[in-house]
Formats: structure tokens, sequence, C-alpha cells
């Protein structure tokens, strides 16, 4: 006689088998997890007072696999948490709550379970195939959703409310839109090549504070999909343990880092590394209210220190390999409103971080996301307003700045931003100071050209003034160093107030010229006189068209900062002998490259997402000549390296100036900004006109 088998024994014996089948095929990794705290607010009032209730929300992974469970928390709850029924399927998408491929979760067998206070649960696992970038749903129905809820609250996720059990429905109706993961710690995947995870633990900076809902741009999510582009690192999931307003030491928005550092590090399956990036609420908070002694400053240094090696050494007892990441930088934010004494702690820190050994390895956020020349503020570019929360732009910076071969990857570091220098107008510039030489004025650039390693790209008017006996001379030196010519009109006339005929006439009147100069090298680039395209799209096709016939391709500029007006005024303020105009002229010369070389990567990164290669407008004049070995030691302060035109312009972005079959005008960052709706912030100022008249 056959014994009988009850449904829950039953379900309990093909829980039990599809366990073992799945621990066969590779231990589980955490594919998306959050770290838990309390989570109260607008939004767990909103769970409370719709009753019993559905929440759905939508999680990104890291990781693939065949097999699937997930990690249900209450470490924050004081009563016992019911879970009346669960779902698990694919999401549409992020921001969308339709569903396909739904499964039941159970526990231990079973459709429902409890949750104590202050525990977690599995469920069991559920045969699901998944995909490192896909979007998972889980659904919860809660019968009694009042009383301390746990959560994330800093989701950067829409997450969605119903009422009722609405847990196997493929689009929930009548459903309200909130934020927040709830009750929800982990995803963890099975049946796949992952071999391991890597946390980010830290604060709002990790936990992404200033990025789009739904748009998985926080640096660990740019993070994880460089490791999956590279072979070596492939393996390897990201889980984001960030919490906002989380500080080392102290209790605040959720437990401090080493109180949580076990559950959020230590506990989760598969860790294999560890990147922290925190400390700078515990700065912000010790001076926000009030001024703090010498004394306590030094303290909190020595103990966050502290908590550091507690850290590694718990980490290194599970064979866990801990990064350090450097404070990012935080002047200016009103917040905290940071002193002199908040910016040295903070160096302090991050020489620790840096030189101490205390870490297995260190990631330089702060130098990644400075201002080269503010190191104590965001670079601009990166700042998301609040001078302490990098915009989104800011977070892929931070996420490049992290060497895979931390994690044994290959890839190799993310470029440094890099310019192309051309300089117009070439054989002579702008009036000469008294006693100024032409020659001695190109020498001077070539020399400081040279000791830069800086290549340069020269655009020749052969017609301007060419009986002075020194262009022929300050041609020959320009080619005599290697740098490369090309056509910029024989007699420089605006497109904008000639024909198209007078104009194109005009440019191959420089060919010859340009031909004999040029001679063993590329000399069909073009950069248009007043940078003018023509006003209108028949003139912009036709010039275009007859540029293309003669197998040109076009200098398009994405950064200029307007330094043919200091060379106008330096020569009347050296004919004065004015000493003191003459320095003013040097600091706003300075001031506005940065500010414009700033203000192209805003654009760039605004409208394309990523810098590129920037094309530096200048000329060949007598006050550039005095500059340019402290501008190129501005930019190289700031971060750029030196780039050659035609490589610059291999760059997708200048396609419409290579390619002049496209459609023009050529391209530039101004107006790829306007094509996205985006504002496009002022130029520099110039020096004005009545300087020194």
């Amino acid at each position: 006689m056959r014994k009988r088998i009850g449904r829950a024994a039953l379900a309990v014996t093909l829980a039990a088998l599809a366990t073992d089948a799945m621990a066969e095929e590779g231990r589980w990794i955490p594919a998306w997890g959050a770290a838990q705290m309390r989570a109260d607010g607008k939004d767990a009032d909103a769970i409370a007072a719709t009753g019993a209730a559905t929440i759905r929300q939508i999680v990104h992974l890291s990781a693939g696999g065949t097999g699937l469970r997930v990690r249900l928390s209450n470490v924050a709850g004081d009563r016992p948490l019911r879970i009346g029924a669960a779902r698990v399927a694919l999401a549409a998408g992020p921001g969308q709550s339709g569903v396909t491929q739904g499964h039941v979760l159970t526990f231990a067998g079973a459709a429902t379970t409890v949750v104590p206070a202050g525990a977690e649960v599995y469920s069991d696992p559920v045969a699901l195939a998944v995909v490192a970038g896909g979007d998972v749903a889980v659904s919860l129905f809660l019968p009694d959703p009042a009383g301390p809820r746990t959560g994330h609250p800093g989701a950067r996720a829409t997450t969605f409310l119903a009422a009722g059990d609405q847990t196997g429905a493929p689009v929930p109706t009548d459903i309200r839109r909130i934020g927040g993961w709830w009750s929800l710690a982990d995803v963890e995947v099975s049946g796949s090549a992952q071999a391991g995870t890597v946390v980010a633990i830290g604060d709002s900076i990790t936990d992404g504070h200033g990025i789009a809902d739904d748009s998985n741009a926080r640096w660990p999510d740019v993070l994880a999909t460089r490791l999956a582009a590279d072979p070596a690192t492939r393996t390897l999931s990201v889980v984001n343990a960030g919490i906002g307003g989380n500080r080392v030491l102290l209790d605040g928005l959720g437990p401090n880092l080493l109180a949580r550092f076990d559950r959020d590090v230590v506990a989760r399956p598969g860790v294999r590394y560890a990147i922290v990036l925190e400390g700078v609420n515990d700065l912000g908070v010790l001076t926000r209210d009030q001024p703090a002694s010498a004394g306590t400053h030094a303290a909190m240094v020595t103990a966050i220190e502290a908590a550091f090696r507690q850290m590694a050494a718990r980490a290194h007892e599970h064979g866990i390999r801990l990064v350090g990441g450097t404070i990012t930088p935080y002047a200016g934010n009103d917040y905290y409103h940071p002193g002199a004494a908040s910016e040295a702690d903070r160096q302090a820190i991050n020489a620790f971080i840096r030189s101490s050994g205390v870490f297995d390895g260190v990631v330089d956020f702060d130098a990644a996301a400075h201002d080269p020349a503010r190191p104590d503020h965001l670079l601009a570019a990166y700042d998301s307003g609040d001078h302490l929360h990098p915009n989104a732009a800011g977070y892929r910076a931070m996420a490049d700045a992290v060497p895979l071969a931390l994690f044994g990857g290959t890839a190799a570091p993310a470029l440094r931003p890099q310019i192309a220098l051309t300089f117009d107008d070439l054989p002579t510039h702008g009036p000469l100071p008294p006693g100024g030489d032409r020659l001695a004025i190109a020498r001077t650039i070539i020399a400081a050209l040279a000791a830069q390693h800086a290549p340069a790209f020269g655009f020749l008017n052969a017609g301007v003034d060419a009986g002075n006996p020194d262009a022929p001379r300050v041609l020959a030196a320009w080619r005599a160093a290697g740098l490369p010519i090309g056509n910029h009109g024989f007699s420089h006339l605006d497109l904008g107030q000639v024909g198209a005929a007078a104009f194109l006439a005009d440019v191959r009147r420089d060919d010859a010229p340009l031909a004999a100069l040029g001679r063993g090298s590329d000399w069909h680039w073009f950069r248009y006189p007043f940078l003018s395209e023509g006003r209108d799209a028949a003139t912009v096709a036709a010039v275009r068209g007859a540029l293309r016939a003669d197998g040109y391709r076009i200098a398009a500029v994405t950064m200029s900062f307007g330094d043919y007006a200091w060379n106008d005024a330096f020569a009347r303020c050296a004919a004065k002998a004015d000493t003191g105009a003459i320095a003013g002229l040097e600091a706003s010369y300075l001031a506005a490259a940065r500010a414009q070389a700033l203000r192209s990567r805003q654009l760039a990164h605004a409208a394309l997402g990523r810098d590129l290669p920037y094309v530096l407008l200048m000329h060949v004049g007598a006050f550039d000549a005095r500059m340019l070995p402290r501008l190129l030691d501005l930019y190289r302060a700031m971060g750029f390296d030196f780039t050659t035109l035609p490589r610059a312009e291999a760059d997708p972005f200048y396609a419409a100036a290579i390619d002049l079959s496209l459609a023009g005008p050529s391209p530039t960052l101004e107006a790829a900004a306007a094509a996205h709706g985006l504002a496009v912030p002022a130029n520099a100022p110039l020096p004005g006109a009545d300087i020194c008249r």
C-alpha cells in the first residue's frame, strides 16, 4: 500500500530537491541588495494607510543565473512581520509595474511566512533565468502593514503600492507610485558562472543621492557595467550597501557603519571584496551647529581610523579584501558649511586611507572628483548643485576611477580628458607690444609646446601680412618643429559677409602655399575664419560639398576662451608700461581658460554623458606666448592630457566635421546641449576694450 504524502509535505520535499539541484550548479551570489534600516516618512505612512496591501518592487540585477531566491528583512521591526503572499517575476523595465514569467515564492514550502522582529528569512529557490543588467519585480502582500517598517528609503527607484493581494497581477490596478524598497534585503542567483561579489558600502554618495529615479546611474551601477565588460571580472556582481546620511561612528540615518558592517558585508554569501567610502557625514555633523575644539577634531579622526582598522580585521577574518575610498570634497555645502579644520580632517583621513597599509587597495575618489584648482571643492562639471553630492557625470567619473586591477581585471584605466591645441591666423596675429618680434613669439610658443610634449596644429592665412619679412620665417619655424598646418583661407574672409563662390575661391588660393609648406604632412584640414559656416542651409551645403570635393575635413572647435582679446589688451598695456594692468590680464587669462575648460566639460557631460577630446582654439599672439607655459600647466593640473587634432576628431562626436557628406554645420557642444533642451552657460568674460586705452 502506497503511503500518502500531504500537500505541505510534498511542497517541502520539492523545495528541498530544488535547493539541492541549484546548490549543485553553484553557490548563491547576491545579484542585488540594499542596506536595511528603519524606514519612516511619507511612503511608510502611505503603506500603513492603505491597509492590507501589495508592494511591487523593481530591482536591477548585476548578475545572472538560472535560480533565484530573495532575503526578506524585519531587522528594524519591533513586532513580527507577516507575509501573506510573495511572487518574483521578470519586470518590464525600470519604473514599470508590468511583469512576466511570475513565480510564487515559498518559505519552507509554505506560501506565507512570519519574519520575527529583528530577523531575516530566505525564500525557497525558484527556477527563473535572469541576466545581468535585467530587472526583476518582487511583489509582497502585507496583510498587516502597520508598525515600524524595515527597508531602504533611498531607493532612487519607483515602487508600486496597491490595495489587497495583487502579487499575481501582470499589471496591478489602482496603483500608487512610492519610493523606497520595503523588507527586501537581497536577490541572490545561482547556476551561473558568477564567482563572487563586490559590496560598495557607504553613505548617500554611494546610495546615489541626486540621480534620476530608475536611471541606475549610481557609481556602483556604473562599476558593475565596467566589471561586466572585462572578461577577467565579469564573474563579479556588485551590491550597493549605501545609506544616505550614514556615519562611521554614530547612528543617524541608519545604524553606524561599524554596527552594520557584519550584516551588510560579512554575512552576505560570496563576498570577495568591499569598497568603503564613508566619513563625510561624521566630519560635517561635527561642526554643523557649532565649532569644535582642536582636540575634538583630532579625536574624531583617530576614532575613524580605528574603525577602519576594525573593519579591515573583520573582513580579513572572512577572506574579504577591503578597499578604501578617499572622501570626496564638500567645501561650499550650505548644510555642513565646512571650514579649514574640517578640510584638514578630511585630508588627514584620506592620507590614512592612501598610505596606512590598512586597506588591500585604494580608490582615490577624491582625486577623481575634486577641482584641481580648488581641491576642497567638487569639480563644477561633477557637482549636483549642493557642492557635496556628485551628479550623474560625477558618479560616472568615480566609477571610472576604480582600478579593475584590484579585482584581477585587465581593462585599462579610464583616460584623462584630452585637449587638441590648434592655433589660427598663422603666420601673424594681433598687434605687437613695443619691441615685439613675430619670430620670437612663434619660437616661444613652439618651445612651450615642446616642453609639455603637447602637439599642436596651425592654420594658415597665406595672404595676410604676406609682405612682412617675419612671416615666412614664422612658418618655417613652425614646420621645422614638426607642427602640421592647415587651411584658414587665404585672406581670412568671413563667410557670413561674402558669398559661397568668393569664399571658396579664397580658400583654394591657400592650397598652393599649403602644398609647399605642408609637404609630407596631412594639410587637408580646414578651419572656418570667425567660425562662420554660413547664414543659411544652402550656403552651408554648398561650401561643405566643395570642401569635400577638395578632400578637406573640418577642424571643429569645442573649447575656446577668446585668447585673441588678451593679445590686443596686452599690446596696449605694454605700450603704457602698466605692470599692474598686465598682472590683472595674466590672472584673468588663466581664470577664463579654466572657466571655459570647465564649461566645455559641463556641456559634454550634460549632452553626451562623457568627456570627448576637446579641440581648443588659440592664436600665435604676444600674450599667448607670454602665458602658454602657465596655461599648459593649468590644463595639466586640471587633469587634461594633450592629443593631436586627427586623434581628437576621430571621436564619433566630430563625425559631421570629418565626413562632409553628412548634413552640416560642424558639431558644437553648444548645439548638442541645445538639442537636448539643456541650458548653455554663459562664456567667461573677455578683457574690456577700455583697458589701457
